[in-house]
């Protein structure tokens, strides 16, 4: 018997991979230095809503580990519901420059991936183990 209030975990769909096309590897070498300056850090979901009169974004409040809240908006309603997102650990570059959406400054990005199932856009939003700790950088 399911606690109350407990939402079911996403059932695994069977995945086809000979139906599968992914984006080919960038020729492009990036090196050592160039990728060492990119900041990615573990992030704690605090909040996240739909972000009024868009289709695709969420307004997502994170705990960095720096002690202030970090504001991220990301285009993955599509494929997700603010609601189940909020308290779980994800993977943000955190040193990208801010931009404004919607008129709201994003600062940073959340990580995903992404392929061509069947013709179909799918997305995958990277989530951490949630022992991990807000603020964790990636090397």
């Amino acid at each position: 018997m399911k606690p109350e209030g407990l939402k079911p975990v996403r059932e695994k769909e069977e995945i086809d991979f000979s139906k599968v096309r992914v984006e080919p590897l960038f020729e492009d070498m990036v090196d050592f230095d160039t990728f060492s300056k990119s900041d990615f850090r573990a992030v704690k979901i605090k909040e996240c809503f739909a972000v009024p009169k868009s289709n695709k974004l969420l307004q997502f409040t994170l705990n960095d580990g720096s002690g202030k809240d970090r504001t991220i908006l990301s285009g993955i309603h599509p494929w997700y519901e603010p609601e189940e997102l909020v308290g779980k650990t994800a993977l943000a570059i955190t040193n990208l420059p801010p931009r404004k959406m919607m008129g709201v400054e994003s600062c940073g990005m959340l990580c995903s991936m992404i392929c061509d199932y069947e013709g179909e856009e799918h997305l995958d939003f990277i989530l951490l183990d949630d022992h991990i700790p807000a603020g964790a950088k990636l090397y």
